[in-house]
């Protein structure tokens, strides 16, 4: 069933706990960021590019798949489940950040949004991970959810991941990425 009118009055429910909380309070918001990321990385994966390049032997699309999957476990976590993201799902984010920076030129300054349809997709999906990633820390500061360390620092890494992803983009497509001029 696709609908159940029992969310009708602005509430909802979170694993594990029987109360309704308000649509509009912190974990629903932190909730629903991390659903708009996780959607928004599918736009992402299915883009004819991101199946041509590659990191680590693995492909942009498989990297974005395993942080949807990922993001799924620290959804779950939010939402009472007795769930966590690993360390090494860090490491492994990591790991394809200091690959990806090896390739890149020395980066000393912002860039202007697009280049190529793919790093404007990445820029995009960067901006609303950060926002995701205020959300989740808004909740973690409220103190009524415990949330995990690990999920923080994923989240922030999060971010990096998808800059790296975006001015990659630009480099293999051989775009000269525009900086601000700031006049």
């Amino acid at each position: 069933m696709l609908y159940t009118r029992k969310g009708d009055k602005g509430t909802t429910t979170v694993f594990g706990c029987d109360q309704r909380i308000s649509k509009s309070s912190a974990i629903a918001e932190a909730l629903g960021a991390l659903d708009e990321i996780n959607s928004f990385l599918g736009l992402c994966k299915v883009n004819k590019k991101t199946v041509n390049l590659q990191i680590l032997n693995t492909s942009f699309s498989e990297i974005i798949n395993q942080v949807q999957q990922n993001l799924f476990i620290i959804q779950a976590e939010l939402a009472g489940a007795q769930k966590s993201i690993s360390e090494d799902r860090i490491k492994e984010i990591e790991k394809i950040i200091d690959t990806t920076e090896k390739e890149l030129p020395l980066i000393k300054t912002f860039f202007i949004s697009g280049g190529t349809e793919l790093s404007a997709l990445f820029d995009v999906a960067r901006t609303i991970a950060r926002r995701a990633e205020r959300r989740v820390v808004e909740v973690s500061e409220e103190g009524k959810l415990k949330v995990g360390v690990n999920s923080l620092s994923y989240l922030n890494r999060l971010s990096s991941l998808l800059y790296a992803l975006a001015r990659l983009s630009n480099l293999k497509a051989r775009i000269k990425e525009e900086s601000p001029r700031y006049k």
